[in-house]
């Protein structure tokens, strides 16, 4: 893959944000996550790394600037990586280099990674299967939450368990169509 240009980094990012918007938000499948995007408090990064070892960078800066930012200018990073892990085993391998990340960085306990793909499959699941569709997104992306923020809407919320039970019933209840127009970047 080429890196993105000025123009390349916009389209990313408008899909990203059409993603959170429509699917993540519109679809409730993270009940925490209108309040930081109409608070604009979420930021979308979009990297320009080719490389894992450029991706680890990218997105310990990213966590370093969490460190510095306060949580009222800034809750939570969604770092997208359009120029890597094009395959779904290769950016699942990479989710535990960045969990040894977060150790040796100190950031274990401070910061959590969801992970998001275009082609998304939980484990024990078909790739086709509807489940999928809550943690597939226009590209790859790590979103950087912090473990603090978590805990205390995790401390008002009723039944926190049952959140994906509900976003797979969610997510199986799409027709087709739905799915078309919420998902336009699945391969067929």
């Amino acid at each position: 893959m080429s890196s993105t240009t000025s123009s390349d980094h916009n389209t990313v990012h408008t899909a990203v944000q059409q993603w959170l918007d429509n699917v993540v938000i519109g679809l409730n499948l993270c009940p925490f996550a209108a309040k930081p995007q109409r608070n604009k408090q979420i930021k979308i990064h979009v990297s320009e790394a080719s490389t894992e070892n450029d991706a680890l960078e990218d997105i310990y800066r990213q966590m370093q600037e969490l460190d510095t930012t306060p949580v009222e200018d800034l809750e939570t990073t969604l770092v997208v990586t359009p120029n890597l892990f094009e395959s779904f085993d290769d950016y699942n391998q990479f989710l535990d280099i960045l969990d040894g990340l977060l150790i040796q960085a100190g950031y274990d306990g401070i910061y959590q990674i969801a992970s998001f793909h275009p082609d998304y499959c939980f484990y024990g699941t078909h790739p086709d299967d509807a489940e999928n569709l809550t943690n597939r997104s226009p590209y790859p992306v790590f979103h950087l939450i912090r473990e603090d923020s978590m805990e205390k809407v995790l401390k008002h919320y009723p039944d926190p368990e049952g959140i994906p039970e509900r976003n797979i019933e969610r997510v199986e209840a799409l027709t087709p169509e739905e799915v078309a127009t919420l998902f336009p970047f699945l391969k067929k």
